[in-house]
Parts: structure tokens; C-alpha cells; sequence
């Protein structure tokens, strides 16, 4: 897969990202929802965190402003990190595989740092009201927008049988989490290099050999 092509899908799945988190953000009021199947929902939520809403803040004794500027410039590191390993793998001509899935990784990566950047810049806050795009009242700053989550599966909704110690007669529900386009595309890029690991890293182990071997 070659560098035209990778950024033809990063492109691709950074428009579909944005684009339905704009939709979202202003059409919808902070934890609004409507019901497209009983399994599944549009339900609108910001994550200031890092993965599942996990904060900074709740694991350092640093202030929530402070725990947002440090995780957006980790994810910048990271970001810069992963855009590397995705033009080398083009220019070691690695398998299709990996190039497939660094790109999703890469794409994912960079759909929420647009958020976590500018959207503090360009909205107002949804408490109570729809927000406003570019906004003349903006609800932050560069570095300290807030990621929008949509995308809600409660496949099962239920609660657990009385007689079940500990548990019983709580609810149950998986799965919980809310997310979006850019999480999908990193999730399936991580799940592609787990899955087809071995036709991911062939050529690269093809040509480690070889190096070794002329060696």
C-alpha cells in the first residue's frame, strides 16, 4: 500500500470523524440521546480524559486543567510517534496489513487531537443548549477542548437475579462505554495488528532476515 493510498483512507476517515461530531455537537444538547435500534443509540457526551473518560487529575494530584494540558501534549508526542512508524512502514514496503492498520491508527489518533486542540476554540458549552459553531463565546481554549462521543451499544440491558450474591439486583449492561469514529478506527487498526499479527510483521521479519543474513 503506498503513501497516496494511506492518506487517501486517513482523509477519508478523519471527514466522516469530523463530520459527525460537528453534526453532533451542534444539533444536540449534552446528554441527549435518540434510539436508531433498542442495541443501539446516538448519545452525545464529551470526554475531557483519555480512554473510557479517565482523568489525569484522578490518578495524579494535579489539577483537572493541568491533567487536560499534559494528556493533549502526550497525545501530540503520539501522534508524531505513530506518523512515523506509518511513512516507514511505506517506505520499507511493509505488508498491506500493517500499513492498513497504522493508517486507521494514525486516523483515530488524529480525529480526537482536533478535538482535544481547537473545539474549546470554535464551540460553546452544550449544557443546556445546542452549541454554536465558532462560536463568539467559546467554552476553552487551544489544548483544552473536550473529545465528542456519540456512538452507544447497550447490547444488554438487564439486571442480575436476586439470589446472586454480591450483584443480585443490580443492573447490567454491556457494552457501556459511548465513542466514536476516530475510536472505532483506532480500536479496529489495534484489533487488525492483534488478529492477523503474523500477515501484519511478515515482510518486516522477511527483511530482518535478510539483514541478518548479509550480515
Amino acid at each position: 500500500m503506498n503513501l497516496k493510498k494511506s492518506i487517501a483512507l486517513i482523509f477519508i476517515i478523519l471527514l466522516i470523524d469530523q463530520i459527525s461530531k460537528i453534526y453532533i455537537k451542534t444539533h444536540f444538547i449534552l446528554g441527549e440521546s435518540v434510539d436508531v435500534f433498542s442495541w443501539f443509540k446516538i448519545l452525545f457526551i464529551e470526554n475531557e480524559g483519555a480512554a473510557w473518560g479517565t482523568k489525569l487529575s484522578d490518578l495524579l494530584p494535579i489539577s483537572d486543567s493541568t491533567g487536560k494540558l499534559v494528556l493533549t501534549v502526550f497525545r501530540l508526542f503520539a501522534i508524531a510517534g505513530i506518523g512515523y512508524w506509518l511513512l516507514d512502514s511505506i517506505r520499507k514496503e511493509a505488508s498491506k496489513t500493517l500499513v492498513i492498520a497504522v493508517s486507521l491508527i494514525f486516523a483515530g489518533a488524529v480525529g480526537n487531537i482536533v478535538d482535544s486542540l481547537f473545539y474549546g476554540l470554535i464551540f460553546n458549552d452544550s449544557y443546556s443548549t445546542v452549541a454554536t459553531f465558532f462560536s463568539a463565546d467559546p467554552y476553552g481554549g487551544l489544548f483544552y477542548g473536550k473529545v465528542v462521543d456519540m456512538l452507544y451499544f447497550p447490547l444488554i440491558d438487564a439486571t442480575w437475579p436476586d439470589w446472586m450474591p454480591l450483584v443480585g439486583g443490580d443492573t447490567f449492561r454491556f457494552f457501556e462505554p459511548v465513542f466514536n469514529i476516530a475510536d472505532t478506527a483506532i480500536s479496529t487498526g489495534v484489533g487488525i495488528l492483534i488478529v492477523f499479527n503474523k500477515k501484519a510483521f511478515s515482510k518486516t521479519q522477511e527483511a530482518a532476515v535478510e539483514t541478518d543474513q548479509k550480515e
